[in-house]
């Protein structure tokens, strides 16, 4: 396997920060490690080193489990994971994703398997792998877990992991509650939750009236061409705002609840690449998804919990970044006694965001298909005539691929490079 410096060379970093090596230490000099930290702040670098450094090639079962409360965050860590390049079979598997694709990837057992509770219990009523080489458990924002409802597929995986020897549990939250059903003894607990928060700063625009779209508009108008998420409560809120935004050509992905999973991914990834500066989001968005550092979140509606509010604001004001979270209310609307130290804002009057010049493309071939982003990118800007500042983010999976192009030169790109071959593969490349 490579050694760490080589894995933090593939990930593009230079060393670890004072977390990271902190968990790595303890958890390799331990058997329950509690940590607690900021999202954004890197927890699944900080376990996974340590984990696939514990794994042994002679075992061609799967030695670690690690549980997460969202499709989104499997497959973030399944990604981190494989851009590690360390030779271990790494899959994930959850809802929304066809049975028959895990039934594939679990036939030849992976080093590491990711998922949900409740696709992992499944699998397990099913007896489609053996649990007797599990040897460490990852529990992922598992407070998250909990809160939405999967206690008892925990519980039932609990059961069934009878040889486990090394439990890690992270949360982005200071007072958590663990359940006694995990089993811990005598956990190790590395707390960074009052990393960072000084820099949030929580300011208040207030509504002339009780329509709050107007407002919103010469927010997102004063904040300029930055990215940044509008928090809402509902789906239903979603559709309104989106509707509205829409009406104003004002470019924007969406990301609830109620999207087909693959439409969800691609909002981030065009959010991920700058094809869209803002993204409508439901309290999914509030953690444990992989996005850039935001300078800005809008509360649209306040959350009805304070620890949704800390959640929220933890996607700006990262990794010793400053950030500012806005809410947004009426002037009748009382804000929960949770929300404190906050100023008004004063919108100043400021033209509309020019539109992103980006857009993104598919490809119809990828990691399966021995095809890299060094591959891409010769295409585009070899046969496609494109320069190198023409070409923007390259996110490569195993069966396709996401590139960030100049929106200028789509037409002309794809008129070269759709059908084209990528290694031996006859691709086809379209807008998204």
């Amino acid at each position: 396997m490579k050694n760490q410096k080589e894995i933090l060379q593939k990930l593009g970093i230079e060393q670890l920060n004072p977390m990271q090596i902190e968990t790595h230490a303890a958890i390799h000099a331990n058997n329950e490690v509690v940590l607690k930290a900021p999202t954004g702040t890197g927890k699944t670098i900080a376990f996974l080193i340590p984990v696939i450094e514990s794994l042994d090639r002679n075992i061609d079962e799967i030695q670690t489990l690690i549980l997460v409360p969202s499709r989104e965050l499997a497959i973030q860590i399944e990604s981190v994971a494989r851009e590690m390049g360390t030779g271990y079979k790494i899959n994930a598997v959850y809802g929304g994703r066809a049975g028959s694709k895990d039934k594939i990837d679990l036939k030849h057992r992976p080093a590491i398997l990711i998922g949900t509770p409740g696709r992992i219990s499944d699998h397990m009523r099913r007896e489609l792998f053996s649990t007797e080489s599990i040897r460490t458990l990852v529990l992922d924002e598992f407070d998250k877990s909990l809160e939405i409802g999967f206690e008892t597929d925990m519980k039932t995986i609990m059961d069934e992991l009878t040889e486990v020897r090394k439990k890690i549990l992270t949360s982005a939250t200071q007072k958590v509650r663990i359940p006694t059903f995990i089993g811990l003894q005598n956990p190790v607990h590395i707390d960074y939750t009052s990393e960072g928060i000084p820099k949030l700063s929580i300011k208040t625009v207030v509504a002339p009236n009780s329509n709050k779209l107007n407002t919103l508009l010469n927010t997102l108008c004063y904040l300029g061409n930055q990215p940044g998420i509008i928090f809402c409560n509902l789906k239903e809120t979603i559709y309104q705002v989106n509707e509205f935004l829409e009406n104003k050509n004002i470019d924007h992905g969406c990301f609830h609840g109620d999207m087909e999973q693959k439409d969800r991914e691609r909002a981030l990834i065009k959010f991920r690449n700058g094809t869209h500066y803002i993204i409508l989001a439901t309290d999914l968005a509030a953690r444990g998804l992989d996005i850039p550092e935001l300078k800005y979140i809008i509360h649209f509606e306040v959350p009805n919990r304070s620890h949704e509010f800390v959640h929220r604001n933890g996607r700006t004001a990262r990794m010793n970044e400053d950030g500012t979270a806005y809410i947004l209310k009426t002037e009748s609307e009382e804000l929960p006694d949770y929300i404190k130290d906050f100023e008004f804002q004063d919108i100043k009057r400021a033209p509309y965001p020019m539109p992103s010049p980006w857009a993104t493309l598919f490809i119809s071939g990828g990691r399966k298909d021995k095809i890299s982003k060094g591959d891409i990118a010769g295409l585009f800007m070899k046969q496609g005539k494109l320069q190198k500042d023409d070409v923007g983010i390259i996110e490569l999976k195993q069966d396709c691929a996401f590139v960030a192009v100049k929106e200028n030169k789509v037409n002309k790109l794809l008129s070269i490079v759709d059908n084209a071959r990528l290694k031996k593969k006859k691709v086809r490349v379209s807008v998204i």
